[in-house]
């Protein structure tokens, strides 16, 4: 029945990670004890005070009809209350803000409600794959924006064609990044923003990591800089920040046309975020303040372990100030022989660069979400294994 799927299934290659986890499978089906650094996934549990509003939510009759398709009044107010009390920005919950069933299927479906065939996206790379995957599925064109060290991980705005900027509907950004682990100085978002007043396209940003940050850095919001509410919308996550990544539950703010615009498709495409959901979220963004120093101590504990271990072993990685991941060089640049070695020789996966865009040849992205004796024994593993140090 092949000849029967649709044409855009050719556009899609199978998942990075859905790779990486299949990977994973034969090694463990050899008898390999493996370590993986893979899938962004917290290790950590939910807090209980957001598992016990989930639970009591579960038990009211209410949450068992199909909730409203926007959000509830009371989760987009929480979101609106959330997003000043971070940002001290001022969002109207009705017409600003709809809830998504997590921000990977509003970032996905987002690209149907801005773009038709022929038109072009603005897509960073190295980059997480649904930027590039969603424009492709709606017909539209990815124009990469290559992403180096060279640049600080920022996209060079200035290099763009006019051509390319003519004809573009979008563009994205994510800071902290995926998977480089860079941060945007609020002078780069100021000229992110004025890129797309000048060219009439929609900013969209996606802030997944922008509480996971170490020691005084807090990440900014566009949303905060004069006039980007006419043009950005932000996409904002419960599963990195609240350790929540099954429970599928986030939100997107800003141009009230663009979030209008989504809330309309997603009315035609899905019945919504589960009522019980939502009320787990809203007790999650009123625990944020409390619960987020003790997270950040734990990830920094990992981080700095890290870091120490791979540069004894006799490899180079970055300190990042923000976001789980390390975005390490590997000797000799080439990423994807590295990866197989280390799964071959020490039982430990990483992520190839290259799986995140050509700009992305030469790194491999390494996650913080192991318990710290995991941790030290991937470490020893990695330093016997010796691939290239």
């Amino acid at each position: 029945m092949k000849d029967k799927l649709a044409g855009r299934m050719q556009k899609l290659a199978p998942y990075l990670f859905a790779e990486l986890d299949r990977k994973k499978a034969e090694a463990q089906a050899q008898g390999v004890d493996v370590i993986s650094f893979t899938v962004g996934d917290p290790d950590l549990p939910t807090p209980p005070e957001i598992v016990e509003a989930g639970q009591a939510a579960l038990a009211n009759p209410h949450n068992h009809r199909y909730p409203d398709y926007s959000g509830s009044k009371a989760f987009r107010q929480a979101a609106a209350g959330w997003m000043k009390l971070r940002f001290e920005i001022d969002l109207d919950p009705d017409g600003e803000i709809v809830a998504l069933i997590g921000t990977k299927e509003g970032i996905g479906h987002l690209a149907f409600a801005l773009v038709d065939p022929g038109d072009l996206v603005l897509c960073p790379e190295p980059g997480y794959p649904v930027y590039t995957i969603a424009t492709r599925l709606a017909g539209g064109e990815a124009h990469l924006l290559p992403l180096s060290s060279d640049n600080s991980f920022l996209p060079d705005l200035d290099g763009i064609p006019a051509d390319v900027c003519k004809r573009a509907k979008a563009l994205w950004i994510n800071y902290p990044n995926n998977p480089t682990g860079a941060t945007a100085p609020e002078e780069f978002l100021k000229k992110a923003v004025a890129f797309a007043q000048e060219h009439r396209l929609v900013l969209c940003v996606d802030c997944a990591y922008s509480e996971i940050a170490f020691d005084t850095y807090r990440p900014p919001s566009v949303l905060a800089i004069p006039g980007a509410r006419d043009v950005a919308v932000e996409f904002h996550s419960m599963s990195k920040t609240y350790n929540m990544t099954g429970w599928r539950v986030g939100f997107i703010a800003g141009q009230p046309d663009v979030v209008r615009a989504l809330g309309i498709l997603k009315s035609n495409l899905d019945s919504g975020v589960f009522g019980a959901v939502q009320e787990a979220g809203i007790a999650a963004m009123k625990l944020w303040p409390k619960h987020l120093p003790d997270l950040m101590k734990v990830y920094k504990r990992r981080r700095d372990l890290l870091v120490a271990g791979l540069t004894k072993a006799g490899y180079s990685p970055p300190t990042p100030r923000a976001t789980f991941y390390i975005w390490m060089p590997v000797p000799g640049g080439d990423d994807r022989e590295f990866a197989a070695r280390l799964i071959e020789t020490a039982g430990v996966i990483v992520t190839p660069g290259s799986g995140f865009g050509p700009s992305g040849k030469g790194y491999v992205r390494l996650c913080l979400t192991l318990d710290e004796g995991r941790l030290q024994e991937a470490i020893l593993r990695i330093e016997k294994a010796g691939i290239g140090s």
